[in-house]
C-alpha cells in the first residue's frame, strides 16, 4: 500500500466518522440513516451516469478509426502500448474541441472507462508527453479512483444533507428526540457551520491524493518521470494562456485543474499545485 492509498484510506475513515458521529448527535440514528440514503441515491446515478454526463457537457466526439480517423492513428497506439503494460482493456477515446490543452479519464470500472483529450492538448504535445498524460489517466482507471471519488462524494453529500436537517430542525424548534441520542444543541451548530465545510476539506484531500498515485503510475509505467515532468509545465503554462470553461462539478476529472489564476487556499483545491506535482516526480528518478 502506498503512503497516497494509505492516507485516502483514513480521509474515507474521517469521513465516514464524522457522518456516523454528526448523524447520530443531530437526529439520533434515524437520522444517519436518512442521510445515507438520500446521499446513496444521488450517487448511485451519479457513479454510473457521470461519464455520460461528463462527456456530453464538454461535446466529446467519438475517436475511431472510422471517426476522428488522424486522431486515432496517432492516440491508439500510445493507448493500447500502456493498457498492455497496466493490463487494462483498451478504453473508449474521445476529442473535446476545445483549443486549452487538458485531458481526463472517466468510467465507473476499467471495463467501462474513456479518455478524452482535448484538441489543444494534441496540438501542444509530442508523443513522449502525450504518453505521459495518458499514463496518467490510465492510473485513474487502474486505481478505481472514480470510485473512490463517489464514495467520497456520497459520505460528504449525505453530511451536508444532514447539516441542512439540523438547520431547519433549529429554525423550527428542534426536533422532538431523547438528549441521550443527541448532543444538544452544540451538536446542532457543529453539524450545521462545521461538519459541511471538514466534509468537504477531506474530500478536496482525497482528490489531490489520488492525483499524486496517478502521477507515479505515470513514472512507473512509461519509465520515467519525464514525459509526464514536460508535460505538466506545458500544461500549466497554456492553460492559463487559453483558460477552459469548465463546471467545478467535473474540474476534479481533469489532469490539470481547467481555471486561470491561483486559488485563495490550496486546501480548498481538487488538484495539487503543478510545481509540487513536479518535485515529486524529479524525486523518483
Amino acid at each position: 500500500m502506498t503512503t497516497n492509498t494509505f492516507k485516502t484510506a483514513i480521509l474515507l475513515g474521517l469521513l465516514s466518522a464524522l457522518l456516523i458521529l454528526g448523524g447520530r448527535a443531530i437526529m439520533g440514528p434515524n437520522g444517519l440513516y436518512l442521510g445515507l440514503v438520500l446521499a446513496g441515491i444521488m450517487n448511485f446515478g451519479s457513479y454510473f451516469f457521470s461519464d455520460k454526463i461528463a462527456l456530453m457537457s464538454y461535446s466529446a466526439r467519438p475517436v475511431t478509426p472510422a471517426e476522428n480517423a488522424d486522431v486515432y492513428a496517432r492516440v491508439a497506439p500510445i493507448v493500447s502500448g500502456l493498457c498492455q503494460r497496466m493490463g487494462l482493456p483498451m478504453p473508449k477515446l474521445w476529442l473535446i474541441p476545445v483549443e486549452s490543452p487538458n485531458a481526463f479519464a472517466t468510467g465507473r470500472n476499467p471495463q467501462h472507462a474513456s479518455v478524452a483529450f482535448t484538441a489543444g492538448i494534441l496540438r501542444l504535445m509530442d508523443d513522449r508527453e502525450l504518453e505521459g498524460v495518458v499514463a496518467h489517466e490510465l492510473g485513474h482507471v487502474l486505481h478505481r479512483d472514480i470510485l473512490i471519488s463517489s464514495v467520497a462524494a456520497m459520505l460528504a453529500g449525505a453530511i451536508t444533507m444532514l447539516a441542512s436537517m439540523a438547520r431547519w430542525g433549529m429554525i423550527f424548534g428542534g426536533f422532538s428526540r431523547d438528549e441521550n441520542d443527541r448532543g444538544g444543541g452544540l451538536a446542532d451548530l457543529f453539524m450545521i457551520l462545521l461538519a459541511p465545510l471538514a466534509a468537504m476539506l477531506i474530500q478536496m484531500a482525497i482528490s489531490r491524493s489520488r492525483e499524486y498515485d496517478a502521477d507515479a503510475a505515470s513514472a512507473k509505467y512509461t519509465g520515467t518521470p519525464y514525459e509526464l515532468i514536460s508535460g505538466l509545465r506545458k500544461l500549466d503554462t497554456w492553460s492559463k494562456r487559453i483558460p477552459m470553461d469548465a463546471s467545478p462539478a467535473t474540474a476534479h476529472l481533469f489532469i490539470i485543474k481547467p481555471f486561470t489564476g491561483r486559488s485563495l487556499m490550496n486546501l480548498f483545491s481538487t488538484h495539487p499545485s503543478t510545481a509540487d506535482r513536479i518535485a515529486r516526480l524529479e524525486a523518483m528518478r
